[in-house]
């Protein structure tokens, strides 16, 4: 695509605030459509120049490409609305931490009314949320996830990656939006309930002077944004109940082990959990 693009936005907060800046700082300087209830933001993002006009039913078709960066439900909601509205030459990539839901229903709707959607989730983002915590460099070398509605459409795909192109991602993985469901309960929304529930001990408050890389490791992450995540764990409950079970199984073992003073089996469960990183990663 190496030319200016018209790009809708719709919802500037961490994600959609960074996309919109990014697009802006391309050599190309996009143009920028954006759309967010809250409205007081809305203006700041347009007298910041960061977003160029206020996205609408009206404007809509002018887009090459438009990314839904809401919750699930609110993605689902907007896309249902907004169809008629939308050309048939634009492609549409929601950002949402799941994808079977909004992938089921917006394949449906491009289907019916002619535009093409697909099932995006950039890898990248910061404990923080909102437009003020939003960079220009966010995507920087990080993997985008790609759901597409038929994995054959190679023409499709190149596509994407050029729509993409201002972003500077580093790879892009396409997945089914199922995979992507099962891999995103272990690699992001695991390590958010294990580290929400891990700074819940009565001594985290007395933390300061005993603690170092490990635990501001494990409690990055605990501060987040409970609305969202909440959706999001309810969304995809199948793959994140497996995944408690597999870890509430595998906790027991540890606890056992240590009733029992068993050194040795300790130490056996120690040495399976470093040589299976190892094994992971490459070393």
């Amino acid at each position: 695509m190496g030319s200016k693009m018209t790009v809708g936005i719709v919802g500037l907060g961490l994600i959609g605030g960074s996309i919109a800046k990014a697009y802006k700082a391309d050599k190309e300087d996009h143009k920028v459509l954006a759309f967010d209830i809250d409205k007081v933001m809305l203006d700041y993002a347009i007298m910041t120049e960061t977003v160029d006009e206020v996205l609408s039913n009206k404007n809509i078709n002018e887009c090459d490409v438009v990314f839904v960066c809401l919750y699930p439900e609110a993605s689902a909601q907007y896309l249902e609305n907004m169809a008629e509205y939308i050309a048939k030459n634009t492609t549409v990539i929601d950002c949402c931490g799941t994808k079977r839901k909004i992938c089921e229903i917006g394949f449906a709707l491009a289907e019916s009314f002619g535009f093409t959607f697909v099932g995006g989730h950039p890898m990248a983002g910061t404990h923080n949320s909102g437009f003020k915590f939003s960079r220009e460099d966010m995507f920087v070398g990080a993997p985008m996830v790609v759901v597409p509605p038929r994995f054959d459409d190679i023409a499709l795909l190149d596509r994407v990656k050029k729509l993409l192109a201002p972003m500077k991602l580093g790879s892009m993985a396409v997945t089914t939006a199922e995979r992507h469901d099962q891999m995103i309960a272990f690699t992001s929304q695991m390590a958010h309930i294990v580290s929400n529930a891990y700074i819940k001990s009565p001594e985290a408050k007395n933390h300061k002077g005993f603690s170092a890389g490990s635990y501001k490791d494990l409690t990055r992450v605990a501060w987040l944004n409970p609305t969202m995540w909440a959706e999001l764990f309810l969304e995809n409950k199948d793959n994140v109940l497996g995944e408690l079970d597999t870890l509430i199984e595998n906790l027991q073992f540890y606890k056992i082990a240590l009733e029992n003073d068993d050194k040795k089996a300790l130490t056996q469960l120690l040495d399976e959990g470093r040589r299976i990183k190892g094994e992971i990663d490459g070393k």
